[in-house]
């Protein structure tokens, strides 16, 4: 019975090996089209599946032109890894339906930054997402903006949550911008980020 049980176990390896090797091609493709989205135009990436029953995988990437596919841990910048996961949620959408993005943004700047907030505000439209940025690109792109705030008070420290709205939001994301929340300079730019992601979200 023993040596049947084990005929059977590899006949059902092999069948989930091949399953799960049938699905890396679309869902490696799938990746790929959000990563150009995402300010990686010409990022490859591939997926390794190994193991009995192909339950060793591993996601290799190649962020530049002319290097080759390596694993994913091991080459790709915090930027990098950041917008390669998000990439993977935008495929899965059947994942859970509040998600929480910690630093996602974290290494990247200007056009990727920009990039970032608007296939996060996607994300938005069919999920409840909670995004932790430094960045006013990504700030910008959120129906609701909480600041996050540390105060001591009597020798204890506290922290406090505040909900930015109208000019409040602007200041914040001007501060975000230059560190000075009353530049005017800086203010006209967050404006305008927040006019485009008006214009993004359709009002």
């Amino acid at each position: 019975r023993r040596d049947d049980a084990l005929v059977r176990l590899v006949t059902a390896q092999a069948r989930v090996k091949e399953a799960r090797r049938s699905c890396t091609g679309p869902l490696a493709t799938a990746i790929m089209e959000h990563l150009a989205s995402l300010a990686m135009p010409r990022a490859r990436l591939a997926i390794e599946v190994e193991g009995d029953a192909g339950e060793a995988v591993a996601f290799l990437l190649a962020a530049n032109p002319g290097a080759d596919p390596l694993p994913l841990a091991k080459v790709a910048s915090g930027g990098e890894l950041a917008r390669a996961m998000l990439a993977l949620r935008l495929v899965l959408t059947q994942g859970p339906e509040t998600l929480v993005f910690d630093e996602v943004d974290a290494g990247i700047g200007g056009e990727a930054a920009v990039a970032v907030g608007r296939a996060l505000a996607g994300l938005g439209r069919h999920h409840q997402v909670f995004v932790v940025t430094h960045l006013p690109q990504v700030a910008a792109m959120a129906s609701q903006h909480l600041v996050v705030r540390k105060e001591i008070r009597d020798d204890r420290t506290f922290a406090t949550v505040g909900h930015m709205v109208d000019d409040e939001r602007t200041s914040e994301l001007a501060r975000m911008l230059s560190g000075d929340a009353t530049s005017e300079v800086a203010r006209a730019h967050a404006r305008s980020l927040l006019a485009a992601r008006e214009g993004t979200h359709g009002g």
